[in-house]
């Protein structure tokens, strides 16, 4: 790590955020003895990003001429080794060229210059091959080549190189591949008809409110957060989107203002649910009267039919539970000579 580095990444100006942020990452990965060389998997771990997107942001600081990336290649295997980064903070750093594609100077398949192919299988010095080969005249040259002139055909160099003119990595922005729904369409066309119709509830809530049309909302009922706000309304406290609106006129009798928020409107609302609680359960216990049967109300019996129904329970030898007979239904038993004192003390009634 190299704070003269990092502080240098810092003060760049222009910059898209994740661009300075792989900026500053690089910079804190600089040592300045030995260079800067992460790896693309630690790299865009540490910005926390795609490695396509880490490319497209690496070929942004190269073209501004803030880094310069040099590809290694392993002389022994000839694999590519981690890239080595050049920053601008370096003494003696130049920015790349257009169109130069740099590589290491140890690569063994960069050195020298290439010698034309030519397919000339004969062995021996060049006065051999003439003497065996009379076609030949001594004015051919040591090195016959096989010209159609049509220029090259493969496309390859002549000199075998691991180059990578072009990123390999899959640029996202032109990808032309449609990616796989994760959600069936009909349920995101559901979530989009259910966001239009709530977006139309809201703006007529604001305009049951005061506010007029075209003018600018308060700070408390822009965004998202008074959306989600008034969504509780519907979801915790189970008004519907009309009563919420009717609520919500009733409340400018006194208060002509436009409230500043929809927190000022939450006592309302929860009165208005309670007062709905109350009517529903009141409506529901009417309702289950109504289901109830409905009992005759007959005459009340006499005093005389009650002394000779409970005479008969005590003259019975059918069990007569205590306290049954009261004393008044005693002494109207009595007095009527219904019953006699021996058979109440019989049957437990004093």
């Amino acid at each position: 790590m190299s704070h003269e580095a990092t502080n240098w990444a810092i003060k760049q100006r222009g910059l898209k955020p994740t661009a300075k942020i792989v900026l500053w990452h690089l910079c804190d990965r600089f040592n300045p003895d030995y260079g800067c060389f992460p790896s693309q998997v630690r790299l865009a771990h540490d910005c926390e990003i795609s490695r396509a997107t880490l490319n497209r942001h690496l070929e942004g600081l190269e073209a501004r001429g803030l880094i310069r990336r040099i590809r290694v290649i392993d002389p022994r295997t000839g694999q590519q080794r981690p890239t080595r980064y050049l920053l601008g903070c370096e003494p003696g750093f130049t920015p790349r060229g257009p169109g130069q594609i740099e590589c290491d100077s140890t690569n063994p398949f960069e050195a020298g210059e290439a010698e034309p192919p030519c397919p000339d299988l004969r062995h021996g010095s060049t006065a051999e091959k003439a003497h065996s080969c009379k076609d030949l005249s001594s004015g051919t040259g040591p090195k016959p080549c096989l010209s159609s002139g049509h220029g090259s055909v493969s496309q390859f160099d002549a000199n075998p190189c691991l180059k990578n003119s072009q990123s390999r990595v899959s640029n996202c922005d032109t990808n032309l591949v449609r990616e796989p729904l994760r959600e069936p369409v009909k349920e995101e066309e559901d979530a989009a008809a259910r966001d239009s119709d709530f977006d139309r509830f809201f703006a007529e809530l604001i305009s049951a409110l005061g506010f007029a049309a075209n003018a600018t909302l308060p700070a408390w009922w822009q965004g998202w957060p008074a959306r989600t706000h008034v969504r509780r309304w519907i979801d915790e406290l189970g008004l519907s989107e009309d009563r919420i609106v009717e609520v919500a006129t009733e409340t400018r009798r006194d208060h002509p203002a436009p409230p500043d928020g929809p927190k000022a409107l939450d006592r309302a609302m929860e009165r208005a649910a309670r007062r709905d609680a109350q009517a529903a359960a009141a409506d529901a216990s009417g309702r289950k009267a109504k289901r109830q049967r409905k009992r005759d109300g007959g005459p009340h019996p006499s005093a005389d039919q009650l002394a000779a129904f409970y005479a008969r329970m005590v003259n019975s030898d059918d069990y007569l539970p205590a306290n049954t007979i009261s004393n008044t239904t005693r002494d109207a038993m009595l007095v009527r000579g219904l019953v006699t004192p021996e058979r109440l003390r019989m049957r437990g009634v004093r």
